[in-house]
């Protein structure tokens, strides 16, 4: 059986491979090698914009960590107050 344990895991990864290539990941992967891509280039202005909601994105996850980060502290010392029961088991 120790004999057959190389000869099955390339059996496996080359059946692995080629269900891959024949798939939609192998047909994108075969586009791009020949130079074919479905997206144009990005003009200046096309990446300014990107730029900009980029920045708006970062903008918009602080202030959702900075919310997370108060409620995070409301409800540590409520609980230290004692004042959040817990859960009644039904």
């Amino acid at each position: 059986m120790e004999e057959l344990a190389p000869v099955m895991v390339s059996l496996a990864l080359f059946a692995f491979l080629g269900v891959v290539a024949i798939g939609p990941i192998g047909r994108t992967l075969a586009e791009r090698l020949r130079g074919k891509s479905r997206e144009p280039a990005l003009d200046s202005a096309g990446v300014e914009a990107l730029r900009g909601e980029l920045t708006t994105v970062r903008q918009q996850l602080a202030e959702l960590a900075e919310r997370q980060d108060f409620t995070e502290r409301m409800l540590a010392q409520v609980r230290e107050r004692g004042l959040l029961n817990a859960p009644k088991e039904r």
